[in-house]
């Protein structure tokens, strides 16, 4: 994987330090680490449902020690803003072409030669969704790796990483139970979107 502000030697270090006083000042509490035995997984970012929603990511990846890699749509990793968006972490994704999206990140998971957090939005959009999309549970499931539920409660100023999920293969009971932990969370503009 390219190289990330999350590993810039120095940069890292005093990314970290102006993310933790940031979300202390701002009133944030975060809650929960990583477990040591999850070097390799999917994150759930959820709810998403606004563009504040990434640099609230970034800091709280920062504080809470996490190097992560996030997926976009490509049109925002277009010229002048792609070289900064992967180093803040990105991976372009191609909607109009995504058929072989799971299988290509699940790959890129299996073949990391180390530790790889791959976050991924399962609304897929900031706008109103009738429905979750379930490429974060087939890339998780393909490569091996569980699923670890992150979130960001806006209204409480909470936010954290939750239980640690093993995708058993059936896809509708596991995307029941995962939305339903999600239940409670409320996004910067939850009204917009409809309840998990």
């Amino acid at each position: 994987m390219h190289r990330t502000l999350f590993t810039t030697p120095g940069l890292n270090t005093v990314l970290r330090g102006l993310s933790v006083a940031f979300l202390r000042a701002s009133g944030w509490t975060l809650d929960g680490q990583l477990p040591a035995d999850c070097p390799k997984c999917v994150l759930i970012a959820a709810p998403h449902t606004s563009n504040w929603d990434l640099p609230y990511l970034l800091m709280v990846a920062f504080a809470l020690r996490l190097n992560v890699q996030w997926m976009g749509k490509a049109q925002i990793f277009r010229f002048p803003f792609g070289p900064l968006m992967r180093w803040l972490g990105g991976i372009p994704v191609n909607r109009a072409a995504s058929s072989n999206l799971v299988a290509a990140s699940a790959q890129a998971i299996r073949d990391a030669p180390g530790d790889i957090l791959l976050v991924v939005s399962p609304e897929g959009t900031r706008g109103k969704t009738q429905r979750w999309k379930t490429g974060f549970y087939w890339i998780a499931q393909q490569a091996g790796v569980p699923i670890v539920m992150t979130y960001l409660d806006y209204p409480r100023k909470l936010s954290g990483i939750g239980p640690v999920f093993q995708p058993t293969g059936n896809v509708e009971a596991d995307m029941a139970a995962i939305k339903a932990w999600y239940g409670p969370f409320k996004g910067k503009n939850w009204r917009q979107v409809d309840a998990c």
